[in-house]
């Protein structure tokens, strides 16, 4: 009879302690997933840091910021990187002036006014646009949306930035949307329905109610757009051309950081040659743009983010 109870007590005690060993392995492993994307991204920024000093060891950083010319592969080297710059920042304002307002609205209107089951529909086709090849979108660029607006503007180029950003815009409008949606349906229903006692209509409180109240994740997904239009490559490589040019007019063509990248990354470049290092200071210049826009946007939402 006591060995009978001891074996009573000790069961519980086995499967709990089962338990916890279990509850540990995951945490750990969980753990160590955290920190393989933390350890990836320490050895991608010292591989970059790492090549550019290599590289600012033979060319002056006042020269790399102030030059007007970028020709590090022909005989009169220039590595000057506002030609790069300025198209990178020329294609990322179009792309954010077609994203921005037509993801917000269309946020708005599914979060705030689309029926439920309409709502289920569309959403998943609109975040098929994430999904179709960039590439896809260059030869959209190049064959439809250019000769499209050359029937209004006749003096535009075949390779220009203005088709190229609109098409980026169109490409980043799930990215805006979906994000900002969610954003905006996690608002508690308590202001609503305050906003509504108040006598407010649907848009009064979407747009004076619900929207500040998600400024902040409204704001995440801007800064995730305007990331993911400073890295595009195809659709840039493909439809705004590949000349680097200090040009802050759309309608000209040009080259961004990414689209020199892509096209000297062939393996022609001797490993540890100058030409060869210009990429890795290129892509540090991308990361810190990158990084720049990210702690902008984190002060930015942390000023206007409102608590409840």
């Amino acid at each position: 009879m006591v060995e009978r109870q001891i074996q009573l007590t000790k069961r519980p005690l086995s499967s709990k302690l089962l338990r916890n060993i279990q509850e540990k392995a995951i945490e750990i492993l969980l753990f160590l997933a955290a920190c393989s994307s933390v350890a990836t991204t320490i050895a991608i920024l010292g591989i970059l840091v790492y090549e550019s000093i290599a590289f600012f060891r033979e060319v002056s950083i006042i020269d790399f910021l102030t030059d007007t010319q970028w020709s590090p592969l022909f005989d009169d080297a220039h590595y000057g990187i506002l030609p790069l710059l300025s198209g990178t920042l020329v294609t990322t304002a179009v792309a954010l002036s077609v994203a921005v307002p037509l993801g917000t609205i269309a946020a708005i209107y599914l979060s705030e006014f689309a029926p439920f089951r309409f709502r289920e529909f569309i959403k998943p086709c609109l975040e098929l646009l994430a999904g179709i090849p960039t590439v896809v979108y260059g030869y959209f660029a190049l064959l439809f949306v250019t000769p499209l607006l050359q029937n209004f503007l006749w003096d535009l180029p075949g390779f220009n930035m203005l088709s190229a950003g609109i098409v980026m815009g169109i490409m980043i409008i799930p990215y805006v949307s979906s994000v900002s949606e969610d954003a905006m349906r996690s608002v508690p229903v308590q202001l609503r329905e305050g906003s509504y006692a108040m006598g407010a209509t649907r848009l009064q409180t979407a747009l004076k109610v619900i929207f500040p109240a998600a400024i902040s994740g409204i704001t995440a997904a801007y800064i995730l757009g305007i990331s993911r239009a400073v890295g595009e490559t195809m659709i840039v490589a493909i439809a705004a051309g590949l000349q680097p040019t200090l040009t802050w007019n759309p309608m000209n063509e040009a080259a961004t950081i990414t689209a020199y990248i892509v096209s000297v990354s062939l393996g022609d470049l001797p490993h540890g040659s100058l030409e060869y290092q210009t990429i890795f200071a290129a892509g540090l210049t991308l990361v810190l743009m990158t990084l720049v826009f990210n702690i902008f946007g984190y002060f930015l939402s942390r000023h206007f983010r409102e608590k409840y």
